[in-house]
């Protein structure tokens, strides 16, 4: 027992020894990266820990007193490690990414300005700064391959994107500014900078690259422009550059360049029709707008194809391709003929029909769903608005009209929910239109205002039997909607047909120099009073022809329909007609309406339709 006290202290030193050890140990693997070997003296120390389990006299240890200080150091170590990987991060970065990046920039300007000075001093010619901004070009192209073999490849393309620029100014500058070599040499040196920019951005999948390339080939004929009209020679050029961007996207999930391509082809076509175009070009520019068009509207199914990217991205490029062309087209058909504009119109719905039954192989079927439609959309588009193009007057409701009923049939006929919508639009516009504008009209009942009221009917009741054979809920509302707006129409047909008879009986009582007297305001009068007993006489007429239809179909909807304008008119007898009315039509108008009354109601009290399952017995039966 005289031993086991210095056993205990012995005992005690190792385990401190094992613990501090074992501390460095996580030390090292904290702040060492994890392919960086340990040192010698880390990798031998695990292999003493043995040692301390072979003692002879172990002795339990339950006090943590001896682990206080390596503990509490641990506890505040990782906070120490990573404040020095952050800060060591940090300083990693700025000295090799910002600070690489602002001395290049202070090279740069420094050159620049030495060559400023040298060109302003008269060292160096205009042959040689363009040399020198050529050669400078190169350099920095090639110069960029080796930060991009290093792996830098963002700062790799910043520097391409200044030797690009630098070609291109140089060129430029060749032509515009010393005349040094002809346009064509210069637009040839332009075509190689671009095709060899398009070439690396292949061989290194770098879309950027091909956004360098896009840019610099669409400035080219800015560059070299010189104020005279060559609409061949640009035109081609700028379909050669389209067709090649949609090369590129066929091969690479580039979809960020059509929009390039499309915005560049419609800056310079703009640019160049407002400078030069006049009635002399219209064939030649409604060819190449056209060939525009082709290119990017097959641009789309190529888009569906990838898999990357947003859904909508290839429906608001069809949209804005067709809407571009058709006003481009508008612009220089419209001047020479709007009937060929309508014509024009309804080829180029055509057009969208034909694009709509092509197939396509997409890895989204809800994006390809959803171009189909809006190629739909476009078709229905044109159809419409080629109607008041071409059409005046009552014709373009009638045109409304008749492309809403042929939309519901052949929506009926291939169930496409999506041509039904357009379909119920153009009969809204056809309608809406009807009775906003009124068709006058020089005879009663047979006349062109009839005639259209009468097609208007026909199409609504046409709409609610197809909306009736759907059996759901939006078929039945439809219908409804259909039924009702048949009737009013027919009503309002009628009524109007009442005002224009007793206007005219009207405006021939009036004298003719302007000077009314007392005889003729009363004559005036009586006019006013017959039109309006007229009107109820009408509305009663009405009601009571719904209520026979709708007991003869056996119809609650059609009755309801019925007992609504019934309602109406009795209102209008009992408040306007008492005091509006003389003694003679407004007897007529109560008895009229007291006989359709007392019809409806014993109707409804012998129960012709059964609406009642247990009829209370009459009295004296």
């Amino acid at each position: 027992m005289g031993n086991s006290q210095p056993d205990f202290d012995l005992l005690l030193e190792q385990v401190r020894e094992l613990t501090s050890r074992v501390y460095r140990l996580e030390k090292l693997l904290r702040v060492a990266p994890a392919e960086t070997p340990l040192p010698q003296s880390a990798q031998s120390e695990p292999a003493r820990i043995p040692a301390v389990q072979e003692q002879q006299h172990p002795s339990p240890i339950s006090a943590t007193p001896a682990f206080p200080a390596p503990s509490s150091v641990s506890d505040r170590e990782p906070h120490w490690s990573s404040s020095r990987m952050g800060s060591s991060d940090l300083e990693s970065r700025i000295g090799s990414h910002w600070l690489n990046r602002i001395g290049i920039a202070a090279v740069l300007i420094g050159v620049s300005y030495f060559l400023k000075y040298a060109f302003d001093s008269g060292w160096i010619g205009p042959t040689g700064r363009v040399a020198i901004g050529l050669i400078a070009g190169i350099a920095v192209v090639l110069w960029s391959e080796r930060f991009r073999s290093r792996g830098y490849k963002v700062f790799s393309y910043s520097l391409k994107a200044v030797g690009i620029g630098a070609l291109y100014l140089s060129l430029w500058a060749a032509f515009q500014v010393y005349h040094l070599m002809p346009s064509e040499v210069v637009f040839a040196c332009m075509l190689v900078v671009t095709g060899a920019t398009c070439a690396m951005a292949i061989t290194q999948d770098a879309e950027i690259l091909a956004v360098f390339a896009i840019t610099g080939g669409f400035s080219t004929p800015v560059l070299l422009s010189t104020g005279v009209n060559r609409e061949i020679a640009l035109f081609s050029y700028v379909l050669l550059l389209d067709l090649g961007i949609l090369a590129l996207v066929v091969f690479r999930p580039w979809r960020r360049l059509l929009w390039l391509g499309f915005t560049g082809t419609l800056l310079l076509y703009v640019g160049w029709y407002s400078e030069f175009y006049n009635r002399s070009q219209f064939e030649l520019t409604l060819v190449f707008a056209t060939l525009f068009f082709a290119i990017f509207a097959a641009a789309p199914l190529f888009m569906l194809r990838q898999e990357q990217g947003e859904g909508t991205i290839p429906l608001l490029f069809a949209l804005a391709n067709g809407a571009t062309y058709f006003f481009q087209a508008y612009a220089m058909i419209n001047e020479i003929s709007t009937t060929a504009m309508a014509w024009f119109s309804l080829a180029l719905a055509l057009v969208y029909l034909q694009l709509n039954r092509m197939r396509r192989k997409s890895a989204d079927l809800a994006a390809e769903r959803n171009l189909k439609m809006m190629h739909l959309a476009m078709a229905v588009g044109l159809i419409t608005v080629a109607i008041p193009i071409r059409l005046e007057a009552h014709w373009i409701t009638i045109g409304w009209l008749v492309e809403g009923a042929v939309l519901l049939w052949v929506s009926d006929h291939i169930k496409s929910d999506l041509l039904a919508v357009f379909a119920l639009a153009s009969i809204v516009l056809g309608v809406g239109r009807l009775l906003l504008f009124d068709i006058p009209s020089t005879r009663l009942i047979l006349n062109m205002r009839m005639a259209v009221y009468g097609i208007a009917v026909a199409v609504l009741a046409f709409t609610a039997y197809v909306a009736s054979k759907r059996k759901n809920e939006n078929g039945r509302m439809i219908a409804a909607a259909a039924v009702i707006a048949m009737n009013a129409l027919a009503l309002i047909a009628l009524s109007r047909e009442v005002a224009d008879y007793y206007f005219k009986q009207m405006y021939a009582t009036l004298p003719a120099s302007g000077n009314w007297r007392g005889q003729q305001w009363a004559r005036v009068r009586s006019v006013e009073i017959a039109r309006d007993f007229s009107y109820s006489a009408l509305w009663m007429a009405y009601g009571a022809m719904l209520m026979i239809v709708g007991f003869w179909r056996s119809s609650a909807f059609v009755r309801w329909q019925a007992l609504v304008l019934i309602a109406v008119t009795t209102a209008k007898v009992f408040i306007y007609d008492t005091s509006q009315l003389d003694h003679v039509y407004r007897i007529l108008s109560f008895i009229a309406l007291g006989a359709l009354l007392l019809a409806v109601s014993f109707a409804y009290q012998r129960d012709w339709l059964k609406l009642t399952t247990h009829r209370a017995p009459e009295a004296g039966a």
